[in-house]
């Protein structure tokens, strides 16, 4: 199996295994693999000749210092499970210091106003983080194809953007949710939750069925009002927000257009733990 902890020593080995017709696969990850992770690398292995997967916790993306300190680390772990899916996987595991180069900073980027709604608003400087690390991490592999579960649909829209407006050849593709067995969305902070907290954290995406069907006929307005009002009579859960969009610009739904496709986004704290869950409610 190979693992690269430089960006040089991954460049050379890339342009050693490149043929004129052959496409390189890549998934992102922030390491703490669940089966969310391991289905992106499967439809990428499916779909390319090679494929490559990052581990890299990325700094620049995190408002909150703590959220960074506890975000999981599980190296050996997950390299184990790259390996059972499949030893030919290519691992790139660098350093902060390989990434950054001595100036952990992130660039400013304009998505055209992807980045100012629901997880921008709340975690001030987020997208630019999430911005840089992937235009980074896209001029490094040079992938054909990159891989974004939808869970985080924002982000998703927000790479899409970086990748146009920077005339970046790659092609970004997102891929289906994958959920625990009472529906909570993969993530890899669920790690950090109690068996009990797991549990009852279905209620998140229970939450969302309710909401979809409950959009049908009402407005976006009514449909938050009462998203906010069950969370209420839960103190163990703490909405951060919930919010009906448009699917395109990510604006907020101020009544409703035929023909127009429309998200609901939520983001909730359960014992400090952030989770966040999204639903397509066309």
């Amino acid at each position: 199996m190979q693992i690269f902890n430089g960006k040089a020593a991954l460049k050379d080995y890339l342009k050693s295994i490149k043929t004129s017709n052959s496409t390189i696969g890549f998934v992102p990850t922030m390491g703490a693999l669940h089966q969310g992770h391991l289905s992106l690398m499967q439809q990428s292995m499916q779909e390319n000749q090679a494929t490559v997967v990052s581990i890299f916790v990325n700094p620049t993306q995190f408002n909150n210092p703590e959220d960074l300190e506890k975000y999981p680390r599980t190296l050996e772990e997950d390299v184990k499970k790259i390996a059972a899916l499949n030893p030919e996987i290519i691992v790139f595991a660098p350093t902060v210091e390989d990434i950054y180069e001595g100036q952990t900073v992130s660039e400013s980027f304009d998505f055209d106003g992807l980045e100012n709604q629901m997880e921008g608003k709340f975690r001030p400087g987020h997208f630019n983080g999430v911005g840089t690390i992937v235009k980074r991490l896209f001029e490094i592999v040079e992938p054909t194809n990159a891989y974004f579960g939808e869970k985080d649909f924002q982000q998703l829209q927000i790479v899409k953007k970086m990748v146009a407006k920077n005339n970046l050849n790659v092609n970004v593709i997102g891929c289906p949710i994958h959920r625990e067995p009472n529906k909570l969305a993969m993530s890899s902070r669920n790690a950090r939750l109690t068996p009990k907290e797991k549990e009852e954290a279905g209620i998140i995406y229970k939450t969302l069925l309710e909401a979809k069907a409950k959009f049908e006929n009402n407005s976006a307005n009514a449909v938050t009002n009462w998203v906010k009002k069950s969370f209420e009579k839960n103190p163990d859960f703490q909405l951060e927000y919930f919010q009906i969009a448009d699917e395109k610009t990510l604006l907020p739904c101020l009544k409703k257009v035929k023909n127009k496709k429309y998200r609901a986004f939520i983001a909730v704290f359960v014992n400090n733990i952030r989770l966040i869950d999204t639903i397509s409610l066309n």
